[in-house]
């Protein structure tokens, strides 16, 4: 019996999902099935199927498969229903007591970031972006904190097809300013938002990954300009980045590698 023969039919699919996923890149289905060894005209039929119903999708003309919004979703579900949620918002909330702030879980979508988890913070003049909210990738901490972690390449590709409009006076609306942040946050480990999403707002973010070194999602906090400065956000950088460490233990270290 072959090993192709020994994978249940229904299995398959969550395979090549696997797969794909365990990738930082996008793969034909002949790569994909470098690993699986089934037969090519399956492995083919399940990602056009795949494909047909919005799991994968293939940019233009190329034969790559990546994932798309219809799996990013489930996946980013399966963590905010998982018992890891609960760890996860312990650390949201340990976050908020200690910087003071609003606190967020902020995840990349087709469109920009949607805001996964949150914690208020208790001050009374604070500014409002409740979980489900999505902020702009090129003007928010959180979406600058993700293109950051694109490879250069990928980073100069995804910029190009962003429409950079004008936010705030501060907002990056050329793409020759915005790469330039990027390379230096890729460089410093966090990212700021100077009132680039909102006048009066400043922002930090950094990355949280996986234990590949993935980018997963933004650990980010914020506040209205008068109660804080750029100065006292970077204080807690380091803070920050421990924080972000303890998310993706929380999310990826209890689980046996397969």
């Amino acid at each position: 019996m072959t090993k192709s023969e020994r994978i249940p039919t229904n299995l398959r699919t969550l395979l090549i999902l696997e797969v794909l996923g365990k990738c930082d890149r996008a793969m034909t289905a002949t790569e994909i099935n470098e690993t699986l060894r089934l037969p090519k005209q399956t492995v083919h039929r399940l990602c056009a199927t795949l494909e047909e119903n919005g799991f994968l999708i293939r940019r233009g003309t190329s034969r790559k498969y990546q994932v798309a919004r219809r799996l990013r979703e489930m996946g980013a579900g399966l963590l905010y229903n998982s018992r890891d949620h609960v760890f996860r918002h312990q650390i949201l909330k340990d976050v908020a007591h200690t910087v003071g702030e609003s606190v967020n879980y902020v995840v990349p979508e087709d469109s920009g970031m949607r805001y996964l988890d949150r914690v208020e913070t208790d001050w009374a003049f604070r500014i409002q972006l409740p979980i489900g909210t999505q902020v702009p990738f090129h003007c928010s901490a959180s979406g600058k904190c993700f293109l950051a972690s694109l490879g250069p390449t990928a980073r100069k590709d995804m910029v190009a097809s962003l429409k950079l409009n004008a936010r705030t006076d501060t907002t990056h609306i050329t793409q020759e300013g915005l790469l330039a942040e990027l390379a230096q946050i890729a460089r410093d480990g966090f990212a700021l938002d100077r009132e680039e999403f909102m006048d009066g707002m400043l922002a930090i973010a950094v990355p949280v990954t996986d234990r590949r070194g993935r980018f997963i999602a933004a650990l980010a906090f914020h506040g209205p300009k008068p109660r804080i400065t750029l100065t006292g956000a970077m204080a807690q950088v380091g803070f920050l980045q421990a924080s972000a460490q303890r998310l993706g233990d929380a999310l990826f270290e209890k689980d046996e590698a397969v």
